[in-house]
């Protein structure tokens, strides 16, 4: 979201860690289709429940942001999916959430990611077949670690983005511990952006750096000072350190 129009289209973005204050063009805003889509799309378990935030006539990606588990809470409408969504969407990219099997209006039944894997990819067919356009996944928590097994390989997605990547076992007293792991994007050279809170009860910061350590280029980490898992207070830290890397890696590569 902009904070106001200043001269000849363009706004100043807080800084980041330190980062030195950017600006941002609003044409991608301008230009970009408000309307917000409310469907359901055909999944391997049954349907979908889809949001899809429209975008620019000139839209040169179209992207996916995945949700958080959804035994705890997670959904499509999940704080740090939404602005996830706002970042990607401020360049005029269309954005879809779907909320996983068994989770909201979703047919199905939670699979423990296995086969919340093939909802990603059946996510990922239908912006392909709507758009044709390549593409941009991005997922947090359990979102990230199910979400980028099905698109580091797809050919169709050009960039990962990975919030608040859970590194270590997840402990919850009511099932047995979450173990993650993430071998599979050692060969992964698309472009990668990992952002997590430097207070992650779920992401320590010694675990998640030798995890962006073992992938190979082009990736960054963004650590959010001050942040917990959920981003609390530190939205607007998430979404910049996004709209930064996306006009680096995705935007300034065309």
């Amino acid at each position: 979201m902009c904070f106001g129009l200043q001269t000849r289209g363009w706004r100043l973005t807080p800084e980041v860690r330190g980062l030195t204050p950017i600006l941002c063009n609003l044409e991608y805003v301008i230009s970009s289709d408000s309307s917000i889509r409310s469907f359901f799309l055909d999944g391997p378990a049954g349907r979908l429940e889809a949001l899809l935030n429209g975008g620019a006539e000139n839209a040169t990606h179209a992207a996916v942001v995945c949700h958080p588990h959804p035994l705890f809470g997670g959904t499509l409408h999940n704080k740090v999916v939404f602005h996830t969504m706002k970042a990607l969407n401020s360049f005029g990219f269309p954005v879809l959430r779907v909320n996983f099997r068994g989770a909201g209006l979703s047919q199905g039944e939670h699979d423990r990611g296995a086969g919340e894997v093939e909802d990603v990819r059946a996510a990922l067919d239908w912006l392909d077949a709507e758009f044709h356009l390549p593409l941009i996944f991005a997922g947090f928590s359990f979102g990230a670690a199910v979400g980028l097994r099905a698109a580091y390989d797809d050919v169709r997605v050009r960039a990962l983005i990975a919030l608040g990547v859970p590194v270590t076992p997840v402990v919850e007293e009511t099932e047995e511990p979450r173990i993650y792991t993430f071998d599979f994007l050692g060969d992964c050279v698309k472009p990668k952006l990992f952002v997590s809170g430097a207070r992650d009860q779920f992401g320590p910061r010694a675990e998640l750096e030798a995890l962006v350590a073992s992938v190979p280029e082009p990736k960054k980490l963004v650590i959010v000072e001050g942040a917990d898992h959920f981003f609390a207070g530190r939205l607007r830290e998430l979404r910049d350190g996004i709209e930064i890397w996306v006009r680096d890696q995705v935007i300034a590569a065309r």
